[in-house]
């Protein structure tokens, strides 16, 4: 069962993305350093596709990704929800994930995603904008994870005026 904290619609998670961030709880993964140790706990409410339904309704006209942040506890519904999202809207709104895992349970069905991000969070290693960071951002086509963490690396170059 998953359970949603938060939500958020954020423009950093998923570049050239507006995207509706789901904080999910419960997470497993117990990473030294995490930016939401909170999300570690068991809280918040469960995420069904009526409440997605119901997210997605309010802001459709705002949006063009929903991102699953978190749920390494239960990818299965992870993968669930982004299949009902695929199948309800048709190809009009995209899905994500943010796994903490460095691999992804082999019944994953990468045709619910668009976007995938995988690995723990290691904090001598950085976050995804690090150029040492072992997590890894992919854009999914075809059914073929391809690596565009570098999207992320350039983006912070820019903000602090390098090249």
């Amino acid at each position: 069962m998953l359970k949603y904290h938060s939500y958020n619609i954020v423009f950093q998670e998923i570049p050239g993305e507006v995207t509706l961030a789901i904080n999910l709880s419960n997470c497993p993964n117990g990473c030294k350093g995490c930016h939401s140790p909170y999300l570690q706990q068991n809280i918040g409410n469960v995420l069904t596709e009526n409440v997605l339904e119901q997210f997605i309704a309010k802001y459709r006209n705002a949006i063009t990704c929903v991102c699953f942040m978190g749920g390494d506890n239960d990818p299965y519904n992870v993968q669930q929800l982004a299949e009902f999202i695929r199948k309800k809207i048709d190809g009009e709104l995209k899905t994500a994930w943010y796994s903490g895992k460095s691999k992804l349970p082999e019944y994953i069905d990468l045709n619910n995603f668009n976007f995938i991000k995988l690995g723990p969070y290691v904090e001598a290693l950085g976050a995804l904008d690090s150029p040492t960071t072992n997590q890894r951002f992919y854009n999914i086509v075809n059914r073929k994870l391809i690596d565009k963490t570098t999207l992320f690396q350039k983006r912070m170059n820019k903000i602090n005026g390098y090249k």
